[in-house]
């Protein structure tokens, strides 16, 4: 099993705390160590009249008593030893013994099993050397003393450390775990109505602000697709219906008459038409599509030009455009499916056959029909998906198309709007941002 992060984190402290008191016992020990042996060799060269002793003077027999010596001649020879223990001649000893310039070095060397504190002393011009040294048994007692004490501080501090550490971890750790286990939830029930502790405003908090504002999306989309299949298996019926009675006529066609045949073949037509610009419409708004593209500076009265001109060709209505340099920053091809959406609507509801009107004024976008217009009531429906006023039933349509301009216009940050016009008709449309 992996390790949690809350022991990972524990673990971490733990190792850094015994790193540094592991650092800092080294670094003392030494420091110990460097100090008592200098206050050794200081002592022992006093005695010996500050590092520059007389081989003749030692052999006076003078010194103290818990000190012991050793004279060389030139040759690196013992010539007299005096102390409690004779202090071991090295090959360095004898070389320094014969060297011609002045040397003093000093070591810590084991005699007959106890530690001793030697300087070696050479006055030069091949002239011996003296050693001298001094149970160093106290000291080094002193030295293992401090290392236990270090050693036991150092383990002692690690484990505070990891004690310390692990609630530590665990209060830094405790709402990851939460948030861990609220997503865990989600993953398992599929449930997106769930309480995320969003407490603090550290990366933490922020995380969880992120989740929730991530959840609160994902319910939102769920419930629009939702409301949107419901909706869409609402509409679907009645097209469907129609299919099945007419079909159900067709059974008999050689018993119907000329005019009924071309009436249920006309309704057939128009139905599965109906029906396939219904579908497409649903998986227009399922699949995203009207806000599919690059986002760039558009301009708005080309995109007008270019919709009139599709109108004219399919409808054969007059279309006039009347546009200013509006410039919006948007998706050309969802701005396009918006006002030809709004252009259609307006030729599906104006029978009168007079020129259907796009005035486009800073931001404003506006399509003017003289259709029979949109009462107080209906106004206020009238973007909501499938809707499809009482008077328009009978036409052909899917009751999306005005709810994609409002997706659309919101996808921009603008707004849609619909008013009454003067003289008869309505005006439909949508206000953006201009760029």
């Amino acid at each position: 099993r992996l390790m949690s992060l809350r022991s990972r984190l524990a673990l971490a402290f733990a190792v850094l705390a015994t790193t540094v008191a592991a650092l800092m016992g080294v670094l003392g020990y030494t420091a110990t160590t460097n100090q008592l042996e200098r206050a050794a060799d200081q002592a022992l060269l006093q005695d010996r009249g500050g590092g520059r002793p007389d081989p003749d003077h030692d052999q006076d027999g003078r010194g103290d008593d818990d000190q012991s010596r050793v004279l060389l001649s030139a040759s690196g020879q013992v010539v007299q030893t005096q102390g409690p223990v004779a202090l071991p001649v090295t090959a360095q000893d004898a070389s320094a013994a014969s060297s011609a310039a002045p040397v003093v070095f000093s070591r810590t060397q084991d005699v007959d099993g106890v530690p001793y504190r030697i300087v070696t002393v050479s006055p030069g011009g091949s002239q011996g050397a003296v050693l001298v040294g001094r149970d160093f048994s106290e000291s080094a007692s002193v030295l293992n003393r401090l290392a236990v004490i270090l050693t036991v501080c150092a383990v002692g501090l690690a484990v505070i450390a990891a004690i310390l550490g692990w609630f530590l971890a665990k209060q830094i750790t405790k709402r990851l775990v939460r948030l861990t286990t609220t997503a865990e939830l989600v993953s398992h029930t599929g449930e997106l109505d769930v309480e995320v502790p969003s407490a603090g405003k550290d990366e933490v908090g922020r995380l969880s602000g992120a989740f929730s504002t991530m959840l609160d999306r994902l319910a939102l989309s769920q419930a629009e697709q939702q409301r949107l299949v419901q909706d869409a298996g609402h509409e679907l019926r009645t097209p469907l219906t129609s299919l099945r009675t007419n079909i159900s006529l067709l059974e008999r066609f050689e018993e119907l008459s000329p005019e009924v045949r071309e009436r249920v073949l006309a309704d057939l037509k128009g139905e599965s038409k109906e029906l396939t610009g219904l579908v497409n419409e649903v998986l227009a708004l399922a699949g995203g599509q009207a806000f599919t593209g690059e986002v760039e500076l558009v301009r708005m009265a080309d995109v007008a030009q270019s919709v009139a001109t599709r109108a004219r060709r399919r409808t054969g209505r007059e279309v006039v455009v009347r546009a200013d340099d509006t410039m919006v920053e948007g998706r050309r091809g969802a701005l396009e499916r918006a006002l030809w959406n709004l252009v259609d609507n307006a030729a599906k509801f104006d029978g009168s056959g007079g020129p259907i009107e796009i005035v486009i004024a800073g931001g404003t976008v506006d399509v003017l029909d003289r259709g029979p217009g949109v009462g107080p009531q209906e106004a206020e429906h009238i973007f909501d998906r499938f809707y499809r006023p009482v008077s328009s039933r009978s036409l052909p349509g899917s009751g999306l198309g005005l709810s994609i301009v409002k997706d659309v216009a919101e996808s921009v940050g603008g707004q849609v709007h619909v008013l009454a016009r003067q003289g008869g008709g309505a005006v439909i449309g949508m206000t953006l941002p201009t760029a």
